[in-house]
């Protein structure tokens, strides 16, 4: 099956999860908008009530396309469910996530959900995170003095994303620094907290304990797979 086929079924398998009445959270990536796709025809077809949570202005925009009910996270005390993609994920469930540079709204959407479904194809499943560059957003006032700080912390090159000859601003007015770490992240629980402990980090992509399910999509099709003793694992 083509890949590209393969990750427009697991967007919609994913879709499957999501029920009336529920407040969802819309990730971001080329996976997950067709999972944002879907619940725009269910919700136009076939009368599915639900509000959604984008995690980035780019999904803001395909849910209103959509037809996608709206709301701030903050008008409501939990989310029941996110739907987002990641970059990397290991067999513990642990994530890599920020490719998209939205990683800060999407861990505080992830954080505030009840559950939390990833889309992803098989080339993201990893044995030791880190091969994907780590994302990290840092603040504008002196991200080089922040970038220096996380080459020494990480005994690795840290760059500053780039869009064209200008750094890449977030959503939240921020920059984002890639490290290459290599995969060798075999502790991400205790390395989010280090780097966290860096002043001038504003978030950091490493999504631990967090995903319950990731909808896998290969060559040979679409299978989801759920975290033993997550959420949804009943």
């Amino acid at each position: 099956m083509d890949i590209d086929d393969a990750k427009r079924l697991a967007g919609i398998e994913a879709a499957k999860f999501i029920k009336n009445g529920m407040n969802v959270g819309l990730g971001t990536g080329s996976t997950v908008k067709h999972t944002v796709i879907e619940l725009g025809r269910r919700v136009k077809e076939d009368g599915l009530e639900i509000v959604g949570v984008p995690t980035s202005l780019a999904t803001e925009k395909l849910a209103q396309e959509v037809g996608i009910p709206l709301i701030e996270l903050s008008d409501v005390e939990r989310l029941d469910i996110v739907i987002d993609g990641a970059d990397e994920y290991d067999p513990n469930f642990q994530l890599i996530k920020g490719g998209g540079a939205a990683l800060l709204r999407e861990k505080i959407v992830a954080q505030q959900s009840l559950a939390m479904v990833v889309v992803a194809d098989d080339r993201k499943q990893v044995e030791t995170l880190g091969a994907f560059p780590l994302p990290i957003e840092v603040t504008n006032f002196a991200y080089l003095s922040t970038v220096r700080a996380l080459s020494n912390l990480l005994k690795c090159s840290v760059k500053i994303r780039m869009e064209g000859n200008k750094p890449l601003i977030t959503d939240n007015g921020n920059l984002i620094a890639d490290a290459e770490t290599g995969p060798i992240i075999s502790n991400p629980i205790e390395l989010e907290n280090e780097i966290l402990h860096v002043a001038g980090v504003v978030q950091v992509g490493l999504f631990n304990n967090m995903c319950d399910a990731v909808v896998l999509a290969g060559s040979n099709g679409v299978s989801t797979h759920f975290r033993t003793n997550g959420r949804l694992s009943s």
